[in-house]
C-alpha cells in the first residue's frame, strides 16, 4: 500500500508539473520551487482520500502546483521590491520559494548590549514596513539571535528585547501587530562558528521571516 501511494504521488506530481511546463518556464527559480512544493503537498492531500486515490492525487497536485506557483511569483515580486526599497547590502533578503527571510546584522541595528534600534536602521525598517503593507497577505516572525558570549539566559533575554524593539518600529510604521510574532532564540541557532570574531558577528542578528498566508 505504501509503495502504491508513493507511485501515485510520483505520477500525480509529474503529470501536474508537465501540464504546467510553459508557465514554469516563465517563473523564476524560487517560483518553480513553490510550484513543485505545492504539487507534492496537493498530491498528498488528494491521495489521502479513500476513493479514487490516483485521480484525486493528480487533481490535488495540479491545484497545489498552481497555488505554489502563484505564491512563489508573489514572493519574487515582494523580494525585488524590498531590495529596491532598502538598497542596503548589509541587509540580506533570501527568497526560499515559500517564505522571505530578511536578516539584519545586530551590528547595524544595536549598540553593544543595547536593545535600542539605531537611527541608521530605522529607515531600513520603515522601508520593510511599507513593503509589508503593500503585501498584506502574510504573517511575520521577528527572531532575535546572539552569539555565545556571556550568560546563556541573559542572551535569550537580550534577543527577546531586540526582537520586540524591531517589531515596535514596524508597528510604528503601520504594520498590524496581529500579523507579527516576536521570538528570542539567544545563542541556540548559530549560522557560523562562535570561535572567531567574524563568526560571532554573523550570529548576532535579527531575522524577519515573512510567510504568505495559505
Amino acid at each position: 500500500m505504501r509503495m502504491k501511494t508513493t507511485l501515485v504521488l510520483g505520477a500525480a506530481a509529474t503529470l501536474a508539473l508537465s501540464a504546467c511546463v510553459a508557465p514554469l518556464e516563465n517563473m523564476g527559480p524560487r517560483s518553480q520551487t513553490g510550484a513543485a512544493t505545492g504539487a507534492i503537498i496537493g498530491g498528498l492531500i488528494g491521495a489521502s482520500s479513500s476513493n479514487n486515490r490516483a485521480g484525486k492525487a493528480i487533481v490535488g497536485a495540479a491545484v497545489g502546483a498552481a497555488v505554489g506557483g502563484v505564491i512563489g511569483q508573489e514572493l519574487d515580486r515582494q523580494a525585488g521590491d524590498l531590495r529596491s526599497a532598502i538598497g542596503n547590502d548589509d541587509v540580506s533578503i533570501v527568497n526560499t520559494g515559500s517564505e522571505l527571510i530578511v536578516t539584519l546584522p545586530n551590528d547595524i541595528l544595536f549598540a553593544t548590549d543595547s536593545a535600542i534600534v539605531s537611527n541608521l536602521s530605522r529607515g531600513d525598517l520603515a522601508a520593510l514596513a511599507r513593503n509589508l503593507q503593500d503585501y498584506p497577505n502574510s504573517t511575520v516572525e521577528v527572531i532575535g539571535h546572539t552569539d555565545d558570549e556571556g550568560d546563556a539566559s541573559y542572551n535569550v533575554s537580550l534577543s527577546r528585547r531586540r526582537a520586540a524593539a524591531v517589531a515596535a518600529v514596524l508597528f510604528d510604521n503601520g504594520v498590524s501587530a496581529s500579523r507579527v510574532v516576536t521570538i528570542g532564540m539567544g545563542e541556540d541557532r548559530p549560522v557560523a562558528t562562535n570561535l572567531t570574531p567574524e563568526g560571532r558577528q554573523q550570529n548576532r542578528r535579527v531575522e524577519i521571516i515573512i510567510r504568505p498566508n495559505a
